[in-house]
């Protein structure tokens, strides 16, 4: 009965493992070497799965829930780097380093992550350079999303950053067909992944609405016509865009 249920377990790791963008296309042998050197750590909300400078024990995956990585500014602001959700891996750069994390990590909601503890896969890297230059493809997808994100924040002011963020959100922005866009986390998380305060966020979202450009339901936000948001973006970046 025990050997069913650790085989049900291994099985568990290596569908989350093959479910992960940093492992994908690494073939069912390989994925059973890595699950070897895989725990699983379950966290409540608000635990912390580490603090900034902690000693890097390896790199995580979201099982279930989702967890907020941040850091805290030197007036006490926390400012979210991202939020990582089912599926997606964080802090590979524990395997590169020896300085510890370099921000803090805490669940948003009860949570499961799986721990590929960096003594394993190192070796099994030194072991299998082909699996590393995966994981090296792989982790460039995730700095260029790190890349837009930090974009983002450098725009001018909240109303363009939201502008921006709802217009990306839109598969087809020239056009004045509704896009309802459901989002994974609270307002207040968006607004601290935007750079804001709820206060200026909620703000931002009223000032839309009373504009007809958005409607909010609770988690919904329905972008009324793409095409405006966008041409409001373009005026709010000192570009010029076609008139309706």
């Amino acid at each position: 009965m025990s050997g069913d249920f650790s085989e049900l377990k291994q099985a568990a790791l290596v569908n989350t493992l093959r479910s992960c963008q940093l492992f994908a296309g690494v073939p069912g042998p390989d994925l059973e070497k890595i699950a070897a050197c895989t725990v699983v750590k379950s966290l409540e909300k608000g635990d912390y799965l580490f603090h900034e400078g902690d000693p890097a024990s390896g790199f995580y995956i979201v099982q279930r829930g989702a967890v907020n990585v941040h850091r805290v500014t030197a007036t006490g602001k926390e400012q979210i780097i991202h939020v990582f959700r089912v599926g997606e891996s964080f802090a590979e750069v524990a395997l590169a380093t020896e300085s510890g994390y370099p921000a803090d990590a805490r669940a948003l909601e009860p949570t499961q992550v799986l721990l590929v503890q960096k003594a394993g896969i190192l070796e099994l890297l030194r072991r299998q350079p082909e699996l590393a230059l995966r994981m090296l493809g792989s982790m460039s997808s995730h700095l260029r999303v790190l890349v837009g994100q930090l974009e983002d924040l450098t725009l001018k002011d909240v109303e363009t950053r939201l502008a921006n963020w709802l217009v990306k959100r839109c598969p087809r922005p020239a056009t004045n067909h509704p896009v309802r866009i459901q989002l994974a986390g609270t307002k207040r998380i968006l607004a601290a992944e935007l750079g804001t305060v709820s206060e200026t966020f909620s703000r931002t979202l009223a000032k839309f609405r009373e504009q007809e450009l958005i409607n909010v339901k609770g988690r919904i936000l329905t972008v009324l016509s793409p095409r405006k948001l966008e041409q409001l973006l373009r005026r709010n970046l000192g570009e010029t865009g076609p008139e309706v």
